[in-house]
């Protein structure tokens, strides 16, 4: 796996508390580009705990993926919600959010720099157990999180949520290292069935530990409680549901205890 080096040169933007949950917003760069990620942890569990990465929606890197991170670390759990696009990159905009995710998808040897330096932040923090982490990602996200997968980073798991599906690079035998879970919306018009039927088969014939959770009637970004309000702004086929996301949820955290007891 190619190597690189994050220069921090803030480390420590904002540092708060709520309850025992603390939170730390880094600056960090790839290259020459500069990157805002944000740390959650629990400083009343002393020893040290597994690493989860997130991964944002095309939106970019906002206050959902913060919350996510949050609620990781509520769970017992260092987390880190990385950033794909760059510091200040939040589109309010649909054209803006494809102009930005297709900047990322157009290189995929940046992306996964992206990812990997980000990767290593999260396995040097001083509360993480850097031989047990995992990553999770929404909608963009998500597709992030399975090529990660297929391209065998060195993850424990990974988890997509309403991501996309397809690839011109499947898994092969051996190499992915990371056992996959997968959340998808029936309803969602973004994936289809042909889709679904090509990753059971590409991560069957790679052997790879895979689980696909199919809730009928959810649409396109269910998890995120602000799908209907974008949705209804922009007329587009997202839509939260409620079940779907407790749901995922639960089944996330139940594979992650089992995964690390």
């Amino acid at each position: 796996m190619t190597r690189f080096i994050a220069f921090i040169f803030a480390s420590l933007i904002s540092l708060s508390a709520t309850a025992e949950i603390q939170t730390q917003e880094i600056e960090y760069l790839v290259g020459s580009t500069k990157f805002t990620g944000y740390f959650a942890y629990d400083d009343a569990i002393k020893h040290k705990r597994p690493g989860i990465l997130i991964v944002h929606e095309w939106w970019g890197h906002n206050n959902y993926a913060r919350m996510r991170t949050k609620m990781l670390a509520e769970a017992g759990y260092t987390a880190f919600a990385l950033d794909m696009y760059g510091s200040g990159k939040q589109a309010d905009h649909p054209d803006d959010a494809k102009k930005f995710m297709q900047a990322v998808i157009s290189n995929m040897d940046e992306a996964r720099k992206r990812f990997n330096t980000a990767h290593q932040i999260l396995k040097d923090h001083s509360t993480v157990d850097s031989e047990k982490t995992a990553a999770m990602g929404y909608c963009f996200g998500g597709g992030v999180v399975l090529n990660m997968a297929r391209a065998g980073a060195d993850l424990d798991a990974v988890v997509s949520y309403h991501g996309s599906l397809g690839t011109k690079t499947p898994a092969k035998p051996g190499e992915v290292k990371a056992k996959v879970r997968v959340f998808n919306g029936a309803a969602d018009p973004f994936v289809t069935q042909e889709q679904i039927d090509a990753i059971k088969k590409e991560m069957k014939q790679a052997g790879v530990d895979f689980k696909l959770t199919n809730y009928p009637d959810a649409k396109h970004s269910f998890t995120n409680p602000d799908a209907d309000k974008f949705g209804e702004r922009f007329k587009m086929p997202l839509a939260y549901d409620k079940q779907a996301d407790i749901d995922s949820w639960q089944q996330t955290l139940t594979f992650f205890r089992n995964l690390f007891k």
